[in-house]
């Protein structure tokens, strides 16, 4: 968030992004919570789920490990590791098989050399950079009146929005191959594939959110730019 004096474009832009952000981390969090309640009819659990989803697309060479905290789950393309959390990884219910069969679904793509996971994987460096400058660099180049480093920032800060725009096809592709395959190979029922589904849909506005923010701030940097 740029912490700067209320003005138009922020109640206008900015605000109802952090709204939207704030409404679908609460479905997330709802929709987990709901079908975490929802055991599986064959008893699997999120981390046999992983696997069997990395198994039938002929993914070998993938761990997978239980890491602390909840939702906490990822893929590390680097080391090849499924992490998934306590609330995830033994558990046999219909949201904890949809979120690991989604992180099995990002190590397919890394496995197949999905290519907007390439590209997202190729800016981290400057993402990483921008995230951590862009925004020091506008508010000291409008404190001290030095248009060059707000531009700087700007440029900056449109690398990390460019990032978030990248990992929605990643995000929802992950999720379409984990619901193709818990579907058709049977490995939920028609009703848990319906929750699972939704669970991850629930998931994938989190990101559309997020990058909702960033744009909105983004736009309002160039507008104050203008100004």
């Amino acid at each position: 968030m740029i912490f700067m004096p209320m003005d138009i474009a922020f109640i206008i832009l900015v605000l109802p992004a952090i709204i939207f952000a704030a409404w679908a981390q609460y479905r997330v969090s709802s929709s987990f919570k709901k079908y975490s309640q929802m055991p599986t009819s064959n008893g699997l659990t999120g981390a046999q789920a992983a696997k069997d989803v990395l198994q039938q697309a002929g993914v070998t060479g993938v761990t997978i490990e239980r890491i602390a905290g909840d939702l906490t789950d990822h893929y590390d393309p680097h080391t090849a590791t499924i992490r998934l959390s306590e609330s995830v990884y033994d558990k046999a219910n219909v949201a904890a098989v949809g979120v690991a069969a989604h992180e099995a679904g990002h190590a397919i793509q890394h496995a197949e050399g999905y290519s907007p996971m390439k590209i997202r994987s190729a800016i981290i460096p400057v993402t990483n950079f921008g995230s951590r400058f862009a925004v020091p660099l506008v508010i000291a180049g409008f404190v001290l009146g030095i248009m060059g480093l707000v531009h700087i920032g700007i440029i900056l800060f449109g690398a990390v929005v460019f990032f978030q725009l990248v990992t929605l096809p990643v995000e929802f592709n992950a999720s379409n191959r984990a619901i193709a395959t818990l579907d058709g190979y049977a490995m939920l029922t028609v009703p848990e594939v319906e929750g699972a589904k939704r669970v991850l849909s629930a998931a994938a506005l989190t990101y559309v959110g997020a990058l909702a923010i960033s744009l909105a701030q983004l736009i309002r940097l160039i507008l104050l730019r203008r100004r």
